[in-house]
């Protein structure tokens, strides 16, 4: 059986899966991805010492009871038609706005782990029980990285826990489960119920949800032929699989005196749903603690008012609060930067953190270099401030770039990890594609409007910048390019368009805009297709650097993304191949992914999909829009590709009018999540600022 997931234009279009490392001394040398690793596993601990201490409505291994009982008992109830229980409803109301929230308790990061090996005895057993059910052995890797040593006897019980294991779906694990279990084993198995339940919402956590809507869960279910969907998901929540939530809807205010607030139940995986409440609390904290201070200080309003434009209002309010987001886009990161340097000179200690080394280059430009990393190397170590004896980072005010993609985990790790009295800014182009991971942490923040916001309205300049700003107000306008800053190509079919977008990448861009191949970037819809990533980098690597692809496809020069964990793409080249594995040159650093790793988390990287694209930007660029695009494409989406050009975009066309009414009518998916509901309660809302 085929475990690849299917291919669309909003699929987790990374291919690195996390994995669990083990200690490593010291002194160990590690690439960035490793110490990332280490990073997440110190979260996973906290998590886990928080699921031991937190009081929920379920205790896994037994039956619903209280509060957890009642909550059905409220979908039934809005199901039917009928009131909901009382108990259930009274304890929807709003909760007072709560004091400064106590400095978390925080761990020194752990000794980076060394690459991550499943033993070679657990990978044996995992292929035996694998073989037995008939699932390929090119699993056995991957399904004992996730079940560790007990892997084969846990198959053996369980089978369906093989959809834990990435690209696995029902079908497939049913197949196994039947060819183990025997032929008498039916839909209307309690472990089949669910598996499926976790696993649907692993999917929709791949989508960008943190959690999904109880009806919604059981629609899924059913259609996934579990029989009673409703009572699966009690037994899923009974014993700790699942987490059921009660959230109120819609404003407290707008309801009558004798009126019920109408509620909505969530069912969400325990994993996200802490790293949401970590941090909201974190976030909270952070937002109460700089308090009296309204950008009257003499040090901050020299600094303001000698800054350009809206620079000046980023300014005056981080002086006075500790958390602020700022929007805009390219040209707007001088106001970042303005801020960057004010901060210096009043003698605070001050970090950046872009989502990838491009932007961390590229903002390092504006501010001389120092004091710039990227997010997870912040976070491992790899990189940035040190961190103080309680395992907070060493730092007074963090900048954090390319906002929206901060999913809720990498997010609730950075707010843990700025101690109280630290200022944190978010800083973001509102337009681009959400995180690849589930969330949408910037959107979320600037919808509650729990601090202060500074819009600017410094606009990227030239043709490129009026073509995009349009874009992000939903009109697809012509613009005058008499540079040839924009080109638009059509195409009638998608082998017309691999063949020109061949032609421009290797001729017509070096030869008439004057960008050489090497700093031209192709970006296109999806993985798949006659025109995707697949079928463009055969193409492009067969004129650019064509080679047998003697080590798992690669050769020498090629150009490669490496995604060492979900939602990070790194783009590189490759060094080598030997026995340690593909040696491979990423912004400027040496990384080694081991053999059995690379089919995983490397690609050929000539051309990407927006979501790989998003948070780099190149010289030039051609996006590519094969007919069979047409109902991939959003405004989003658009937005991501054509930003990414800095000085040349091509446009490969071959969805006629399909384009424009992306633009202007298809908006990003809405994704289901839970922090504008926790930040509520704990937040008060404040005025937005525009510069």
């Amino acid at each position: 059986m085929s475990t690849e997931p299917s291919e669309t234009a909003e699929d987790a279009e990374e291919p690195g899966t996390p994995a669990e490392g083990a200690q490593a001394s010291e002194a160990a040398q590690v690439s960035e991805a490793e110490a990332e690793l280490a990073a997440q596993r110190v979260e996973r601990e906290r998590i886990e010492r928080r699921k031991a201490e937190r009081r929920g409505p379920i205790e896994a291994g037994g039956k619903l009871s209280g509060t957890a009982a009642d909550l059905l008992a409220a979908v039934r109830a809005v199901e039917s038609g009928e009131k909901p229980p009382a108990a259930v409803v009274a304890e929807t109301g709003p909760a007072p706005r709560r004091a400064a929230a106590p400095e978390p308790v925080r761990r020194a990061p752990a000794a980076a782990p060394g690459p991550v090996v499943p033993a070679a005895g657990a990978v044996e057993a995992v292929r035996e029980v694998l073989v037995q059910g008939g699932a390929p052995e090119g699993l056995a890797v991957r399904a004992a990285d996730v079940f560790g040593e007990g892997g084969a006897d846990l198959l053996r019980a369980d089978p369906w826990q093989l959809l834990r294991v990435a690209g696995v779906r029902p079908e497939q694990a049913d197949g196994f489960a039947r060819t183990l279990l025997g032929a008498g084993t039916g839909p209307d198995d309690e472990r089949r119920g669910r598996a499926v339940a976790v696993w649907l919402l692993e999917q929709a956590a791949l989508a960008g949800h943190t959690a999904l809507d109880m009806a919604a869960l059981v629609a899924a279910l059913g259609r996934q032929g579990v029989p009673e969907p409703e009572e699966v998901v009690e037994n899923a929540a009974s014993e700790g699989d699942v987490l059921l939530f009660q959230d109120a809807v819609g404003d407290a205010g707008a309801v009558e005196e004798d009126q019920e607030r109408p509620v909505r139940v969530l069912v969400g995986l325990e994993r996200y749903a802490l790293a949401e409440e970590s941090l909201a609390d974190g976030l909270a904290r952070l937002a109460d603690s700089v308090t009296g201070r309204d950008g009257t200080d003499e040090g901050w309003e020299r600094a303001a008012a000698s800054a350009e434009g809206s620079a000046g209002e980023l300014i005056r309010a981080v002086a006075g609060h500790g958390l602020v987001l700022h929007t805009g886009g390219e040209a707007s990161l001088a106001e970042p930067a303005a801020l960057v340097d004010a901060a210096r000179g009043l003698g605070l200690r001050v970090w950046a953190a872009a989502h990838g080394p491009v932007g961390r280059d590229r903002f390092a430009g504006l501010v001389g270099g120092a004091g710039v990393a990227t997010v997870a190397g912040l976070l491992s170590g790899a990189e940035g401030p040190g961190r103080d004896a309680d395992g907070a980072l060493e730092v007074d005010l963090l900048v954090v770039l390319d906002a929206p993609q901060l999913d809720v985990e990498t997010a609730a790790l950075v707010t843990e990890s700025l101690p109280d009295g630290a200022r944190l800014v978010l800083t973001g182009d509102p337009g681009v594609l959400w995180s690849a991971g589930p969330g949408r942490v910037f959107a979320d923040l600037l919808a509650a409007r729990v601090c202060p916001q500074i819009a600017s309205r410094r606009p990227d300049p030239g043709p490129l910048g009026e073509l995009v700003s349009g874009i992000g107000v939903g009109e697809l306008n012509q613009v005058a390019a008499p540079g040839k800053e924009v080109v638009i190509v059509p195409v009638r079919d998608a082998g017309e368009a691999v063949h020109r977008t061949v032609q421009l990448v290797v001729d017509s861009v070096p030869r008439a805009i004057g960008v050489p191949a090497e700093e031209t970037q192709v970006i296109t819809p999806g993985h798949g297709g006659a025109a995707g990533t697949r079928v463009l980098n055969a193409a492009l690597k067969e004129r650019l650097n064509p080679g047998p692809g003697r080590f798992g496809g690669f050769d020498p020069g090629d150009r490669v993304v490496h995604s060492p964990a979900p939602g990070r793409t790194l783009p590189g080249r490759v060094v080598k191949a030997d026995a340690e594995g593909l040696h491979l040159e990423c912004g400027g650093e040496r990384v080694v992914v081991p053999r059995e790793r690379v089919e995983s988390s490397v690609r050929h990287g000539w051309a990407l999909t927006a979501h790989q694209a998003v948070g780099c930007r190149w010289p030039a660029v051609v996006v590519v829009l094969p007919g069979d695009a047409a109902q991939a494409l959003s405004r989003p989406w658009v937005y991501t590709a054509f930003s990414r050009a800095d000085r040349h975009l091509s446009v490969v066309h071959g969805v006629e009018q399909a384009l424009p009414r992306a633009v202007a009518e298809v908006a990003a998916k809405p994704r289901t999540t839970r922090l504008p509901v926790l930040l509520a309660p704990q937040v008060p809302q404040v005025p937005v600022a525009e510069g």
